[in-house]
């Protein structure tokens, strides 16, 4: 797939900016004054420290059903791509997905993902956590980056990471087209945070109570089996384990998450 890849120092939001665009249009900020993640939990990024990229992909002729499961996929390529710039890095710790919209790297939160549907269009956008260090107080305990993790002197190459993911997310857009999610559900079980723990998930912004219940995985149809209850949508945390999310404070504040 070819991409055109469209690059400002400074946007109001790349996911605003990839609304004029068309399909394999890309476009990228050093800094982002009004981004957002999903439920429009705040963006926090040091000028020209992050990855922030938003794609388009042409999702015409595809049943609403199916357009709601490509955040996943955008979620796999996020993992292969901050898991290459890991390689060589000895004792990574785990580098996990956890639905619908967090990249996490030993339990914290390097990148997420927000998608949106735009006529005939999704933009897929993802932030990642590159070079980033100093996080405020509040997040501090569940927020990483790639220069946190690699503990190395040296910035992480933030343009390096962007054709990583690129490569990733063209490499699965046809055969997500063609086979929608199905065929990448056994891959997602395998680096799936949620699966086989003990989770809350809450469907709503009022004040009802979460379903608490076994992880069981993500279905083919992109839904999270909690308690045999499939989940459409929802904030979900692993119960009485520091994963780093919390109701309180919402799962996306240091970095974008996705509209399914």
């Amino acid at each position: 797939m070819n991409f055109r890849i469209h690059h400002k120092p400074v946007t109001a939001s790349t996911n605003q900016d990839a609304r004029a665009g068309a399909h394999g249009d890309v476009y990228t900020a050093d800094a982002q004054t009004a981004g957002r993640g999903r439920l429009d939990h705040r963006w926090l990024s040091a000028p020209g420290a992050n990855l922030m990229l938003s794609a388009v992909f042409d999702v015409a002729g595809l049943a609403p059903e199916q357009v709601a499961t490509f955040p996943l996929v955008v979620g796999l390529a996020a993992h292969a791509a901050v898991s290459r710039m890991l390689a060589t890095v000895p004792d990574v710790p785990p580098v996990r997905l956890k639905w619908p919209n967090d990249l996490l790297v030993g339990g914290r939160k390097i990148a997420g993902i927000l998608c949106e549907r735009h006529a005939d269009a999704v933009i897929a956008g993802v932030g990642v956590n590159v070079n980033e260090t100093a996080f405020p107080p509040e997040i501090a305990a569940r927020a990483t980056s790639l220069a946190a993790v690699r503990g190395a002197a040296e910035a992480a190459d933030v343009v390096r990471l962007r054709d990583a993911l690129l490569e990733e997310l063209g490499a699965r857009y046809g055969t997500w087209r063609a086979e929608g999610f199905a065929a990448f559900q056994a891959h997602y079980a395998v680096v799936d945070w949620l699966r086989g723990r003990r989770v809350a998930v809450r469907q709503t912004d009022d004040d009802a109570a979460p379903l608490v219940g076994l992880c069981t995985g993500v279905q083919p149809d992109g839904t999270l089996l909690v308690g045999g209850t499939p989940v459409f949508a929802g904030e979900a945390h692993v119960v009485g384990v520091g994963d780093g999310c919390s109701f309180d404070v919402g799962c996306n504040v240091e970095t974008k998450g996705d509209e399914r």
